[in-house]
């Protein structure tokens, strides 16, 4: 599935959409600033599909700071069956660029 910027996510959240975000940053990372969203370590991600099952088949929205992490998270998930899965290109970084926050 084609990756999603940071203006195309901002629009739909603007309209009230309510995408399924996983953040896969560290803890603290997470704290420093983030746009919602499910944290969840891309370390820790293998052991946390039980909990992802019920989205296996809907769009999942993967961020890190930079793109890098959540792309690998994509490519695994994808590896997972997970079907619908975009990278929030540029990540976090991106995000500040372009809305400060």
């Amino acid at each position: 599935m084609q990756d999603i910027t940071a203006i195309e996510l901002k629009a739909r959240l603007d309209q009230g959409e309510k995408p399924f975000i996983i953040d896969v940053r560290e803890s603290w990372e997470y704290e420093e600033a983030n746009i919602g969203g499910l944290l969840i370590p891309l370390a820790e991600l293998p052991g946390k599909l039980d909990e992802l099952e019920d989205h296996k088949e809907l769009e999942i929205i993967v961020h890190c700071r930079s793109g890098a992490r959540s792309a690998t998270a994509k490519a695994f998930l994808e590896s997972q069956g997970f079907t619908q899965v975009r990278n929030l290109l540029g990540g976090i970084l991106d995000w500040q660029r372009q809305f400060g926050a």
